[in-house]
């Protein structure tokens, strides 16, 4: 009776002890800190500015500089901002670089009329202003393609130039990936000669024929950058495919213009050989090495590609005191440390042109690693916390202008508002963003043809690439 007692009394403690141990523990929610990127209501505003890091190798053509959101971030999970620039440092005065050019001009049927004559007009003066160190290839583009070889521009070969250019005709569909390939051809064979290749293109529509797809046609012209050959893509008119020719100007290195009125061309294509023969750093891209506490990391605004912890972002190239801003959100996972540790190595890599040689420039941004939250929002950096913020609010127009092109009225004024409640969170430091909302909110919200909404479109557009810190757009 004893035995059979213990018995039942050992099978009780054995089953109390299986209910305890298959009882679910609480579990403690992953949660990531997000000081740097999210003011809370009770946030006094930031008000440190941090030392400015900045690399300038000793006659170099670029200037890199940068900082954190943040002098320390928490342990565990957390996300933090880093700013970066890119200055080019002064063209030499007097100083011209020849150029190796090919001018791509649509004369598809829908160019017919004013936009082809002022095309023609635009070209004509490109052609007058160009001097016997500059070779120009002409091309013109409908369904078939025309190339007039590249020359140098002589008075004999600019007077042949300005008659093909008076005599081009309106025809067929647009074969913007046969232009560009030949337009690739006519600049190859003079690659060793000139130390800036640039290709001029310009569209007023859709492709409807060769390439049709965006991807195929971004991969020709990030084919030409690699070559040595840059690429801007030039939308004249309403009817243009705005994210592809944005598209072909971030993989080509070169330049975008989205240019509703066409008599705007001349001043437009100007700028283009002001901009090519005061270049003074090409091909470049900034290479981010990621440490092993950094989990994640988007790039905002540009386009980039990672493999392993090696994050690469192509930029255009830079002429004298052009810059570039970028900024980057890195999810960190990180122990306590006395020391400051790096969070992110920054590389700046390009092709120096008054040295014809490859350069580069490096700096590395640190941060102390802290339980103490307080300590963590006492070092927070006030401007690179609104460039942040300013990124932040950006993806939202962006969003409100992919919705525009849809048509979705309702949705577009959605992410225009909540771009609004983003840029709000910083006080007076976005002012003027919120003030360029207010006149894409009325505009949109008053828009009343399919004209008046592909302009509003265009006009936001250019506004996201500006508070990217993108300065490669007309």
């Amino acid at each position: 009776m004893n035995r059979t007692l213990l018995l039942l009394s050992a099978a009780g403690l054995l089953a109390l002890g299986a209910l305890v141990l298959g009882k679910p523990r609480p579990v403690t929610p992953h949660v990531t800190d997000t000081s740097h990127t999210v003011a809370r209501p009770d946030d006094m505003p930031a008000t440190a500015v941090l030392p400015l890091v900045v690399s300038q190798p000793a006659g170099g053509a670029v200037v890199l500089s940068g900082k954190l959101s943040g002098a320390y971030v928490p342990t565990g999970a957390s996300e933090v901002f880093a700013w970066m620039e890119l200055k080019a440092r002064p063209a030499v005065a007097g100083r011209r670089v020849p150029v190796n050019l090919a001018l791509v001009v649509d004369r598809s049927g829908s160019m017919s009329g004013q936009k082809l004559r002022d095309a023609k007009r635009a070209a004509a003066e490109l052609v007058r202003r160009l001097t016997p160190e500059d070779r120009l290839a002409l091309i013109h583009y409908g369904t078939e393609v025309t190339t007039l070889p590249s020359r140098p521009v002589t008075d004999a070969t600019r007077k042949e130039l300005l008659a093909a250019i008076d005599a081009i005709q309106d025809d067929g569909a647009t074969n913007i990936s046969g232009a560009l390939t030949e337009a690739g051809d006519a600049l190859r064979f003079f690659l060793p000669q000139y130390r800036v290749s640039r290709v001029i293109l310009l569209s007023d529509g859709q492709p409807t024929a060769g390439l049709l797809q965006e991807p195929e046609l971004l991969t020709l012209t990030r084919r030409l950058r690699n070559e040595g050959i840059t690429v801007s893509a030039l939308g004249v008119g309403e009817d243009f495919h705005t994210t592809l020719m944005r598209g072909m100007a971030e993989q080509g290195g070169g330049f975008s213009g989205f240019i509703d009125d066409s008599a705007q061309l001349a001043e437009v294509f100007s700028r283009e050989l002001d901009q090519a023969t005061s270049t003074v750093a090409r091909r470049v891209e900034l290479r981010l090495r990621l440490p092993p506490e950094v989990r994640g990391v988007e790039v905002m605004g540009v386009p980039s590609t990672r493999e392993g912890d090696l994050v690469t972002v192509p930029l255009y190239d830079l002429a004298g005191e052009q810059t570039v801003r970028v900024v980057a959100k890195l999810t960190l996972e990180t122990q306590a440390s006395a020391a400051a540790r790096p969070v992110l190595d920054v590389g700046a890599h390009y092709l120096d042109v008054a040295r014809d040689a490859p350069a580069q420039t490096a700096l590395s941004l640190s941060a102390s690693v802290t339980d103490d939250a307080a300590l963590v929002r006492a070092h927070l950096d006030r401007d690179v916390r609104v460039h942040a913020t300013r990124a932040l609010g950006t993806q939202q127009m962006v969003a409100a202008a992919e919705e525009m092109k849809r048509g979705n009225r309702k949705a577009a004024l959605g992410f225009l508002s909540s771009a609004r409640r983003v840029f709000g969170a910083s006080g007076d430091a976005l002012q003027g963003e919120l003030a360029d909302l207010d006149q894409t909110e009325a505009a949109y919200g008053s828009a009343a043809s399919d004209g008046d909404i592909q302009r509003e479109t265009r006009k936001l557009y250019k506004k996201t690439m500006k508070n990217f810190g993108q300065n490669n757009a007309y």
